[in-house]
């Protein structure tokens, strides 16, 4: 399997530091807002790693780490007449429910920034007394230029970034490029040995990945708006506090644009994944983001939607047979083929081709094709449940159906009413016309004890 390096900005053999065993820390989110399409992709991304990571047979530890304390948090809570935690928790709780709403898993640990202010604090001692951090007025910051290698993951030479540094007013720094690991708040803050306050952000993830994953990890990923300050700045103090090499594999997700600009809160062109969700289901955003390999930018549409819409359908309305348990899929030349580009730095696209073939076999009833369809869409986290259809999408069927038998129905119950009421009457040729009718267009109808229900094909 190999995986690209943002550190070496190299495709690399990946090789885990235990053998069968990866641990994995994903950046998660600041709790303040709705999550947006940047975040779906984000998260759908590193969900299919390490998805995929477990169907290869690793023993994976996924942490992905929730920052409840924060600029931003403290902002919302001051405008809002509420506490931090209540921002914090309210928004965590909206976060938690978008990405089950996308089929993502759970972390295996999902830890709080502010549960664990002790293992951060004792992160800046260490470094105090390393000479790689120093206080001042409350405040302790890192010295940038006392670690050599600041700046090799966003390939920044230290004096390029030197002519961009600018300190703010009332801020006691040595150096400009120099920052903070804890912040003097009296209002806000918690106990420290440098008066009350709260951490950097930076500082959370290096501490929370160390406390559950130990000081050295096989795979950090992120958004690629992560490289630089943040990333590079876990770097630093990780390395310097821990004397040890911080991360194996970096890897980074590229970004969701909006007429070519990245999309973010703070230009406010984020659409929600509670909005999406309203006219896309899970399985067409996770189909559009996977369409485009991981690392290259993608340009949000209706029409790229649309697109991803009718793939998915083309995938869920493959004839489906009963899963066959006793069938090694790995025997099979599409495993085989899902592997090869899985293992090629997570070639999703080439990966969907694949579960194209399997769908156009199971069609044409070829033994085993559906139950490898399942299992490898599985892998990427498509959901194979009941097709339904949108209120607009029915709405065009009931058109198409007017059109074939030159009727007028207004929805789906006016045309079980009026074939229940032929079916009574005798009238076989109504009721067989609508029966016929819905038929060609995908839809079958099913007569039970509770009366009639329609359901896809």
């Amino acid at each position: 399997m190999k995986l690209h390096n943002s550190y070496t900005n190299k495709v690399e053999e990946f090789k885990p530091i235990e053998e069968n065993k990866v641990k994995m820390y994903v950046c998660g989110p600041t709790v303040y807002d709705n999550a947006h399409l940047g975040h779906a992709r984000c998260y759908i991304t590193w969900d299919v790693l390490y998805r995929y990571l477990k169907f290869k047979g690793y023993d994976v530890t996924y942490c992905r780490n929730v920052t409840d304390v924060d600029d931003k948090i403290l902002k919302k809570a001051e405008k809002e007449n509420k506490t931090p935690e209540e921002v914090s928790k309210y928004w965590y709780n909206k976060f938690t429910e978008s990405m089950n709403a996308l089929n993502n898993e759970r972390p295996d640990i999902e830890p709080f920034a502010t549960k664990t202010l002790g293992e951060m604090i004792a992160m800046v001692k260490d470094l105090i007394s390393k000479g790689y951090a120093y206080e001042t007025n409350g405040d302790v910051y890192f010295r940038v230029k006392k670690f050599s290698d600041y700046g090799y993951l966003s390939k920044q030479p230290i004096d390029a970034l030197e002519s961009g540094a600018r300190v703010e007013v009332g801020v006691q720094k040595e150096d400009p490029l120099d920052f903070a690991l804890w912040k003097k708040d009296e209002k806000f803050g918690y106990k420290s040995p440098w008066g009350v306050g709260r951490p950097g952000w930076h500082i959370e993830c290096s501490a929370m990945s160390r406390k559950y994953l130990g000081k050295t990890i096989d795979i950090h990923a992120g958004g690629a708006d992560l490289i630089f300050p943040h990333h590079e700045n876990e770097i630093a103090q990780s390395e310097c506090a821990n004397g040890c090499k911080f991360v194996n594999y970096w890897l980074h997700n590229g970004f969701v644009t909006i007429n070519k600009e990245k999309m973010s809160k703070s230009l406010g062109n984020f659409l929600t994944i509670d909005d999406l969700l309203k006219k896309y289901d899970s399985n067409t955003i996770r189909f559009f983001i996977l369409t485009n390999h991981y690392r290259m930018p993608v340009e949000f549409s209706d029409d790229a939607l649309q697109s991803a819409a009718a793939g998915v359908k083309r995938l869920l309305n493959a004839k489906r047979t009963p899963i066959d348990e006793s069938l090694d899929i790995t025997k099979t030349d599409e495993y085989k083929q899902f592997v090869e580009a899985m293992d090629d730095d997570l070639n999703t696209s080439k990966a969907l081709a694949v579960l194209f073939e399997l769908a156009n076999k199971a069609n044409k009833d070829v033994a085993g094709a559906f139950t490898v369809l399942f299992k490898l869409a599985s892998v990427l986290g498509f959901k194979f449940e009941k097709q339904s259809l949108s209120d607009e999408e029915l709405s065009n069927v009931i058109a198409e159906l007017n059109k074939e038998l030159g009727t007028n129905y207004k929805d789906m119950n006016e045309v079980i009413s009026v074939r229940k009421q032929a079916r009574d009457d005798k009238n076989w040729a109504v009721a067989d016309s609508i029966r016929v009718g819905l038929d060609k267009l995908g839809i079958v109808l099913k007569d039970g004890k509770e009366g009639t229900v329609w359901e896809l094909k």
